[in-house]
């Protein structure tokens, strides 16, 4: 049946497509968008981010927004954030979905939960953003670093 349904020598039925889109465990709507008008292409040429107020932002922390997402479920938000000289530590930032972080420049001791990880050039962490987060303490600057939250639309 399969077959014959990409040959286009039968037209599924709309049971037919669930059966197949719960088995392939994606949603029945994925058979009918259009992949080639997709606009969840973003380019952003180097030091041509555009710089965000985040709401809550910590004093010093500068969020360059390097991307966007427009399209399907995943939301996704990739910054490069640098410390100015006059950042603090801050160890709270707590908020929705998943969160990775890579060490471009600096030292930094990073708090999430009750774990600290000293983290130097070339660092990463990824975790669950959920439970409380930051930098404990500033080792060495300048402080730069790439941040990217995963979150799902609701």
């Amino acid at each position: 049946m399969l077959s014959r349904i990409e040959r286009g020598l039968v037209s599924p039925s709309v049971e037919t497509l669930d059966r197949i889109a719960t088995g392939l465990r994606v949603p029945v709507s994925r058979f009918f968008g259009d992949q080639s008008s997709r606009t969840d292409f973003s380019h952003v040429p180097a030091g041509r981010g555009i710089l965000v107020d985040r709401v809550g932002a910590v004093a010093g922390y500068r969020y360059e927004l390097l991307g966007h997402q427009l399209s399907g479920n995943l939301f996704v938000e990739p910054y490069l954030v640098t410390l100015l000289p006059e950042a603090h530590p801050y160890v709270t930032f707590q908020h929705p979905g998943v969160k990775f972080l890579h060490l471009l420049s600096g030292r930094v001791s990073y708090r999430y939960g009750a774990k600290v990880v000293k983290l130097g050039p070339g660092d990463s962490l990824q975790f669950d953003a959920t439970a409380l987060h930051g930098i404990e303490s500033i080792e060495a600057g300048p402080v730069t670093y790439l941040s990217i939250v995963f979150t799902m639309r609701e």
